[in-house]
């Protein structure tokens, strides 16, 4: 089969590796018909995750068919249509008997794409198959589902329900990629009565607009001004951030405001500096994480009920074999507009 083989900082090739295999009973394999693209995997490639090897199959969220189970897997059966988790779960570990799934210390936790081989192929292995996979109701499509692999339930988990977004909130997201509008999506479930969002880029805001922002502010502009107008010089309640650089994380401390929260969901390839001679005495509290995917069922029933609209969220299609063409898009979004791509069987 074909997939996408990580070489290194800056190096990736699509190329013929061997077909995925059962090599444990609680495995399964499934055909891949739809996968998406993640700025993790960008992170990846600029050599911001040294633990992922050369020679690693990247991705970690896919739509399936499974073709092939392990004698220990109790839920599935061949043909069935699955979403895979980007976080796997051995379930009897302490963190995974806390629903803490991405710390699991049983084999799991974010593995696919990172310390073994990803989804971005034809096929692919995945590893603690009951726990790890939710089968899909005919009504949703392969193409809505890839986006509950991972940006739904990184964004409300480590964004919103970590941020504590309540209503009457005003609540700020710095970056408007997709993680940050998926944190629009699930923020505007809880009611607040402002969402503010900061990006770089003017065509990112205009989405972030149509995915339900209420203000938008471009990052060379005064994002702090603008919050202060809205909140009477208070500053935010919550300040999500979903960039993950060292100015992005600093501009959300100076946006909060005093006992606030900042929830930080970017990944971070390089020291921020946390300015605690400012923060100590104003009770901020500063969160991270790596979702769990706990509420990938929830949200999953949201989607079928109509509640959470992803579609607008996918503006380029391709099959797998354009793999290499998809990634120069998604990688260059102020010239392409991209926000997810998403990929399936030619």
């Amino acid at each position: 089969m074909k997939a996408l083989v990580y070489g290194g900082p800056g190096e990736k090739t699509w190329t013929e590796v061997p077909d995925p295999t059962i090599s444990h009973p609680r495995d399964a394999v499934i055909r891949v018909d739809a996968v998406t693209i993640c700025g993790t995997d960008l992170h990846i490639l600029g050599g911001d995750v040294p633990e992922v090897q050369p020679g690693r199959v990247l991705g970690h969220e896919a739509v399936g068919t499974v073709t092939a189970i392990g004698d220990g897997v109790a839920n599935l059966k061949i043909g069935d249509r699955v979403l895979a988790s980007c976080i796997s779960a051995c379930g009897v570990c302490r963190f995974c008997r806390e629903g803490v799934y991405g710390q699991c210390l049983g084999g799991g936790g974010w593995i696919l794409g990172h310390t073994v081989d990803g989804v971005q192929a034809e096929y692919a292995r995945i590893p603690f198959a009951d726990l790890s996979t939710y089968q899909l109701p005919a009504s949703v499509t392969d193409e809505a589902a890839v986006l509950l692999a991972d940006i739904l339930p990184t964004s409300y988990e480590v964004g919103v329900l970590n941020g504590q977004v309540r209503p009457g909130d005003t609540v700020v997201v710095v970056g408007a990629g997709p993680i940050g509008l998926a944190a629009i999506l699930t923020a505007k479930l809880y009611s607040p009565t402002h969402i503010v969002v900061v990006d770089k880029a003017q065509s990112r805001l205009d989405a972030a607009k149509q995915f339900g922002a209420d203000v938008t502010v471009l990052a060379d502009g005064d994002p702090l001004a603008a919050v202060h107008r809205l909140t009477d010089g208070l500053g935010a309640d919550v300040v999500i951030e979903a960039v993950g650089t060292p100015a992005t994380f600093e501009l959300c401390t100076t946006l909060v405001r005093p006992g606030g929260r900042v929830a930080n969901i970017g990944v971070h390839g390089k020291p921020a500096t946390l300015h605690l001679e400012q923060l100590w005495i104003r009770d901020v509290t500063v969160t991270t994480g790596l979702v769990d995917t706990r509420t990938t069922p929830k949200l999953l029933d949201l989607l079928v009920a109509g509640q959470l609209d992803t579609a607008q969220m996918v503006t380029h299609r391709f099959t797998l074999d354009q793999i290499l063409e998809a990634y120069d898009v998604f990688a260059r979004p102020a010239q392409t507009g991209a926000l997810k791509v998403v990929l399936t069987r030619g």
